[in-house]
C-alpha cells in the first residue's frame, strides 16, 4: 500500500478553503470571509473562517484545522478500538453554510485524513469526508442537481460508489430519537484506505472540488425568491433540528471537543438563530409538511431524473 503523504493532503486542504471561500463570497455579493487564525495548546492549530449577515448568507464558516496529540480520543478510537493510545494527526475542511432565505437550503461539507502512528508499527491511516444538503422548502430540482454532481464526483471510482456512499450519508445524517433524515442526503465516507493512498486522496479531491458545483447553482436560483415572515419562522423552527443533529450524534463534534479542539470553531457550525416550538404540526398538505412528508424520506432522487 502507498505511504501517505501528508504534507500534499495539508497543501491541498488549505487550497481547498480558499477555493470555497472565493466561490461563496461571489455568490453572496456583498459579504466576506473574516478569518481567525488559531493554536491547540496541545499540539497543531488552524484557521477559521466565518460569514455573518451577508446578502445569501446569514451564517457560514468553512474551517481548517490540523491537530495532533500523543493519543487518539475516545470518538476516534469507538470502533477502532486497537487505536487507542497511539499518537495520531488529524486534518480537514469543515463548513456548514446557512442562507437566509428559507427557500435556500443549509448545506455541509467535510473531508477529512487521519494518521495514527506507533514506534515499529506501520501507521494508520484513512480518508473520510462528503457533503449533505438541509431543504427547509423542498424543490426536486435542486435535490436532483446535488445528487447528480455527487454522482459524477463518484463515477471514475466506480459503479457503486456513489450508491454506497449515498445509502451510508442517508443513515448517518439521521435524528434517530426524532425518527427523520436531517436532510436530502447526498455522500459520507470513512476509513477510506482500502484503494491505496492515491486514489483515495484522489476520491478525497473529487469530493471536496465537487461542493461549490453542487451548492452555487442552488444558492444563485434561490437566494431573490420572496418569503414570508411565517416561512421565516419555519426555517428557524427546523434548523431546531441541525443543532440536534450537531450536538447528539456528529462524529467531528464530538472529536473536536475530545481532542481539546477551539470550541468556537468546532460550534461556528451552528445557525446563527433558531426557535423550538412544542409540539409543533404543520398544517396538513402544506408546503411544510411536504418537507417532512416527501422530502425528507430518504430516497432515490435521480430515479427522478431519468
Amino acid at each position: 500500500m502507498s505511504a501517505p503523504n501528508k504534507a500534499a493532503v495539508k497543501d491541498y486542504l488549505l487550497a481547498l478553503q480558499n477555493a470555497i471561500c472565493d466561490s461563496l463570497q461571489r455568490v453572496d455579493g456583498a459579504a466576506v470571509f473574516e478569518e481567525d487564525a488559531w493554536e491547540r495548546e496541545e499540539g497543531g492549530g488552524g484557521r477559521s473562517r466565518v460569514m455573518t449577515n451577508g446578502a445569501v448568507i446569514e451564517k457560514g464558516g468553512v474551517n481548517f484545522s490540523h491537530v495532533f496529540g500523543e493519543s487518539m480520543p475516545a470518538s476516534a478510537t469507538a470502533h477502532r478500538p486497537e487505536l487507542a493510545g497511539r499518537r495520531f494527526e488529524a486534518m480537514g475542511v469543515s463548513l456548514v453554510i446557512h442562507p437566509n432565505n428559507p427557500h435556500a437550503p443549509t448545506s455541509h461539507a467535510n473531508v477529512r485524513f487521519f494518521i495514527a502512528e506507533k514506534d515499529g508499527a506501520d501507521p494508520v491511516w484513512w480518508f473520510g469526508g462528503g457533503y449533505d444538503l438541509t431543504p427547509y422548502y423542498g424543490y426536486e430540482e435542486d435535490c436532483i442537481a446535488w445528487h447528480q454532481t455527487a454522482k459524477e464526483a463518484c463515477d471514475p471510482f466506480g459503479e457503486n460508489v456513489y450508491a454506497d456512499y449515498k445509502k451510508w450519508c442517508d443513515e448517518y445524517f439521521y435524528l434517530k430519537h426524532r425518527n427523520e433524515p436531517r436532510g436530502v442526503g447526498g455522500l459520507f465516507f470513512d476509513d477510506l484506505n482500502q484503494w491505496g493512498f492515491e486514489k483515495s486522496f484522489d476520491f478525497l479531491k473529487a469530493v471536496g472540488s465537487s461542493y461549490t458545483d453542487a451548492i452555487c447553482p442552488i444558492l444563485e436560483k434561490r437566494k431573490n425568491t420572496p418569503f414570508t415572515e411565517a416561512q421565516k419562522q419555519f426555517q428557524l423552527y427546523r434548523r431546531g433540528r441541525y443543532v440536534e443533529f450537531n450536538l447528539v450524534f456528529d462524529r467531528g463534534t464530538l472529536f473536536g471537543l475530545q481532542s481539546g479542539g477551539r470550541t468556537e470553531s468546532i460550534l461556528m457550525s451552528l445557525p446563527p438563530l433558531v426557535r423550538w416550538e412544542y409540539n409543533y404540526q404543520p398544517k396538513p398538505e402544506s408546503e411544510e409538511a411536504r418537507l417532512t412528508e416527501y422530502f425528507l424520506q430518504g430516497r432515490d432522487w435521480l430515479k427522478l431524473n431519468t
